[in-house]
């Protein structure tokens, strides 16, 4: 009995050990808004990060970012993009320093209406509209509720139809380890998800690991990704984007690992004006593993010659 309350005892300690060396507090605010600086407009109650740039009378482009990301994932694309056309990114609700939506509701009908009140606030009446993956997603769904606002649309990777775990008409299932995320956030754990975005992981650099830990941190934005994984229910997109009117550029990573280009076929089949640029070598994220060599598609499609 004796060797038995032992081993319960170590057990107990062991456990006890390793939740204390992944607990991971949030990071103070005003820490991380002074290490991420961005401008804030209020919309609709929600207080959103942003970046505006370039100049105000230039063609305006929104950039809408993935899955757990920030408005600094665009930064090898918005620099640039900032030399011709007016550039707007922001943090979505409930990531990057936009942080949680106070009224909890991420679904895609709530984003459209943020990014159309952020269009008013800011002026701009139409604009081109770019979206990786979930942002992808927003990005159609905006077309199609706004369509008077859409000049082109561009498509990175973008999510939507079915997948395994991801059926039509239901919430996905949040896996119990998952249901940690609050109170934990390891860095290894983080650098491997991010990695699989990249055809090629060795891209990925310590910095930019460095960034999406520290926003993750952010307060609650923990809880908020964990709300807002449990609202995801897909519809069969089909219908919806048949009536897209804008022009419309499909850019894929030949080797994305998340949603592989395999997807592009199920959105050309949809879309009665939509093209497809394959990008060789490259995975989820082109903008972040290479930038310069993934935007001369889009600034082509942007501006098309006569």
């Amino acid at each position: 009995m004796k060797i038995i309350r032992w081993i319960a005892g170590i057990t107990v300690a062991a456990i006890a050990a390793l939740a204390i060396w992944l607990y991971a507090p949030d990071k103070p605010r005003a820490a991380l808004e002074v290490a991420y600086p961005g401008e804030y407009r209020t919309v609709d109650g929600t207080r959103l990060r942003l970046r505006d740039t370039g100049p105000r009378d230039g063609s305006a482009v929104i950039l809408l970012h993935g899955f757990g990301a920030s408005l600094e994932t665009w930064e090898g694309w918005a620099r640039p993009l900032s030399a011709r056309y007016r550039v707007i990114r922001f943090d979505l609700p409930g990531f990057g320093l936009t942080g949680a939506d106070p009224t909890g509701d991420y679904s895609d009908a709530r984003a459209v209406r943020l990014i159309a009140g952020l269009m008013d606030q800011l002026g701009v009446a139409r604009a081109s509209v770019i979206g990786n993956s979930l942002g992808g997603r927003i990005a159609w769904t905006f077309a199609t509720q706004q369509p008077g606002r859409v000049e082109r649309l561009v498509l990175v990777s973008p999510d939507g139809f079915a997948s395994p775990g991801f059926e039509y008409g239901k919430a996905p299932d949040v896996p119990l380890m998952m249901k940690a995320l609050p109170y934990t956030a390891p860095r290894v754990m983080l650098k491997a998800n991010l990695a699989a975005a990249y055809a090629k992981p060795e891209r990925l650099s310590e910095a930019t690991v460095d960034r999406y830990r520290d926003l993750m941190l952010a307060p609650g934005v923990r809880a908020a990704i964990l709300t807002r994984m449990g609202q995801t229910v897909l519809r069969d997109p089909v219908p919806v984007l048949a009536g897209i009117k804008a022009p419309t550029l499909l850019l894929w990573g030949e080797k994305d690992a998340m949603i592989p280009i395999s997807n592009a076929n199920d959105y050309l089949r949809a879309m009665s004006d939509a093209e497809l640029v394959r990008l060789p070598g490259l995975g989820h994220v082109p903008f972040e593993e290479d930038a310069a060599g993934s935007l001369g598609a889009v600034e082509r499609f942007l501006s098309p010659q006569p």
